[in-house]
């Protein structure tokens, strides 16, 4: 009560910088997966030779997300609270789910998704948002416990074990690192010992390094990834016409729609390449701002969590912090991949990249943070919820 009657009473219902915020990155991704996607749609026999197809596609995705979100919005966060470890164990029934044969479709070597017919159910995506209430709900729970290893840390590392063996079957290493950053990074804000923290690290790193190492088709991403124009019609084919992208777009790029890396040079361009996609159209000014946002939204999720922890709202500052560092990880990711300092990964780039269960995942997470914000509002207001 102290500190609702320091703070200044909000003057809107929503955030509306943040709802805007999210529109920008959804309406931006649309735009550019349409310029990226018109020549492959126009080309493939089964979008009917239609360069609107992804287009299409997308918006539906978009608007089916959007639909998700607002139902999520009026789910009071309690609830959510109560209901995550039970939507974590149907997220863990889903990953099980796709690896079976004729359940389970495969694409290049990879079975990461499950065909409802209309569209295809990506486990792997929605993990990624049920780790960050699962991961919240934990340590919020254990949260006397988060200086021992073994009552705080253990039961917490055995879970993300587990999804981790599940995600590397697929295999899905983009979504295994995405979600073990979201699990170390909450039971770190959570007070999780320091010292064990870095040593986990340490274990971690040690632990990626055998990955790649035991895996023949993840060492030649790396070995691609260090020189790509080595072998740029082989394994550095991806990454070597990204960069070329890159270098065309210079300071203001060529415009909406004068790439020319999209037409069949670059592959993935709608999906995980499609910054350098926006690199060749709009420049460094395209990339800068695309970055801004994406920046924007983090420090907005991270101030949303900070004013839930001074109103004592443990796990509302954990999911809201969570989402910080889900959606900023995997941005990282995909953002290095595409210039060349990090291997390549098939992880896409959140709200802007084509895909239904990214979409529908990046919109829960605004839900809950708007949701968080909404809560808090009324809070100081004085009002029950």
């Amino acid at each position: 009560m102290l500190y609702t009657a320091r703070v200044p009473k909000p003057s809107a219902e929503l955030d509306f910088g943040l709802l805007w915020l999210a529109i920008a990155l959804l309406a931006t991704g649309l735009v550019m997966v349409y310029s990226a996607s018109i020549a492959i749609a126009e080309a493939a026999r089964y979008t009917g030779h239609n360069g609107e197809y992804y287009l299409i596609r997308q918006g539906i995705f978009i608007a089916g997300g959007v639909a998700v979100g607002v139902a999520a919005f009026r789910v009071p966060m309690r609830v959510w609270q109560q209901a995550a470890p039970y939507l974590f164990l149907v997220g863990l029934m889903l990953l099980v789910v796709v690896l079976v044969p004729h359940l389970g479709r495969e694409v290049n070597g990879s079975r990461r998704w499950i065909p409802l017919g209309f569209a295809n159910l990506q486990p792997s995506e929605l993990m990624k948002f049920l780790a960050v209430l699962y991961a919240a709900d934990y340590t919020t729970r254990k949260a006397a416990f988060m200086h021992d290893f073994k009552k705080g840390f253990l039961p917490m590392a055995a879970v993300m074990l587990v999804v981790g063996a599940l995600l590397l079957r697929e295999p899905d290493f983009g979504a295994f690192v995405v979600i073990i950053s979201i699990a170390m990074g909450i039971l770190f804000l959570g007070g999780l010992n320091g010292r064990v923290f870095i040593g986990l690290v340490g274990v971690l790193l040690v632990g990626f390094v055998l990955l790649i190492l035991t895996s023949p088709y993840r060492l030649q991403r790396v070995l691609g990834f260090m020189d790509p124009f080595a072998d740029p019609y082989g394994k550095g084919y991806q990454l070597s016409h990204a960069l070329i992208a890159f270098g065309r777009g210079e300071w203001l790029g060529l415009g909406l729609g004068g790439s020319i890396e999209k037409l069949f040079y670059l592959p993935e361009a709608h999906t995980d390449f499609l910054m350098a996609v926006i690199a060749e159209e709009f420049g460094f000014v395209g990339v800068l701002a695309v970055t801004a946002l994406f920046a924007w939204f983090i420090v907005k999720a991270f101030l949303i969590g900070h004013r839930a922890a001074q109103l004592e709202r443990n796990f509302c500052s954990l999911v809201a912090q969570g989402i910080g560092i889900w959606i900023g990880v995997q941005a990282l990711i995909n953002m290095g991949v595409n210039v060349g300092l990090l291997p390549t990964k098939g992880l896409t780039l959140p709200f802007l990249s084509f895909g239904g269960s990214g979409i529908v995942a990046n919109c829960l997470a605004v839900a809950l943070l708007l949701r968080i914000d909404w809560e808090h509002r009324q809070m100081m207001r004085g009002k029950t919820f």
